[in-house]
């Protein structure tokens, strides 16, 4: 079983379902208000214990009601939150608003996420022991980049997930073995617009980027060889929320049993695939069971 160590966010995701987004300064009515366990890190910690990873997250939640159904929602998956510390005051939310078409549009508000920032000797030690490391960008960066150099001083294998988009502290990429964009991270990282474009700056990085393109699918890159575009499975989406997390979960899982590269992506889309037919982030996470038959 890969062992996963997971160092991100927990937010619990208020989602507000509409037929049409507004646009800036205006007010649309919804039909619906949901509260679902999310954040990238702890999406991500879901979706790669689900695909039957061994899944430990580090990060912290509130002392609010929110803190204690984050932390049952990561247990009930099977992700071990010994590391998941409990900080006083709100836990992170975020404010998602889904149109019809699936699509979203998120603010965050870190809460106890905002606390993390740095490591102690538990996380250290729960690093060491993982096949790989999963990044994200919800937490302070100080505690992203510690982790990020923990896990290249003991060779252990760093995805990162460089969400929300934003200048990334020096030395960072420098630790990273996979990056996983969407095409507008990729391009704010790379200033590149074209995806091949921006794959390619980014190469100079780190040695491996798959930037992930919607219903179009996913960009392959590695350094020397040759750029691979692999298609999504054509679904109708309901909820996009929180199926990149769920590709990234499910891809690391399948690059630490030791699946090849074409084989890792077409199993991770096919997850993400699942996810964005159903509504909520982790709640419409696959199982293994599902993505094998999928």
């Amino acid at each position: 079983m890969t062992a996963i160590a997971v160092l991100g966010s927990t937010n619990m995701d208020l989602v507000a379902c509409v037929a049409r987004a507004p646009a800036r300064g205006e007010t649309v009515t919804g039909r619906e208000l949901r509260t679902v366990p999310g954040g990238k890190g702890a999406n991500q910690a879901v979706a790669a214990a689900r695909a039957g990873g061994d899944v430990v997250m580090i990060g912290a939640v509130g002392t609010d009601e929110y803190g204690s159904r984050l932390r049952m929602n990561l247990e009930h998956a099977g992700v071990d939150t010994d590391l998941l510390h409990t900080a006083a005051g709100p836990s992170g939310t975020a404010h998602i608003v889904v149109d019809d078409e699936g699509t979203n549009a998120i603010v965050v508000i870190p809460g106890a996420n905002g606390t993390v920032t740095g490591l102690g000797p538990g996380e250290h030690a729960a690093i060491a022991a993982a096949d790989l490391l999963l990044l994200q960008l919800e937490l302070p960066l100080s505690a992203v980049l510690e982790g990020a150099r923990s896990a290249r001083a003991r060779g252990v294998r760093t995805i990162l997930t460089p969400s929300p988009a934003q200048p990334l502290p020096a030395g960072l990429l420098d630790c990273v073995d996979l990056l996983v964009p969407n095409e507008h991270e990729a391009a704010a990282l790379s200033g590149c617009e074209d995806p091949h474009a921006a794959a390619q700056v980014l190469l100079r990085r780190v040695p491996q980027v798959v930037v992930t393109l919607g219903r179009e699918g996913c960009l392959y890159a590695a350094r020397g060889g040759e750029q691979v575009l692999f298609p999504a499975p054509e679904v109708t989406a309901v909820d996009t929320t929180g199926a990149g997390d769920t590709f990234v979960g499910t891809l690391a899982v399948a690059l630490g049993e030791g699946r090849s590269v074409p084989e890792a992506l077409a199993w991770a889309s096919s997850a993400a695939a699942l996810c964005v037919q159903k509504p909520g982030a982790s709640t419409s996470m696959p199982y293994r069971s599902e993505i094998d038959a999928a």
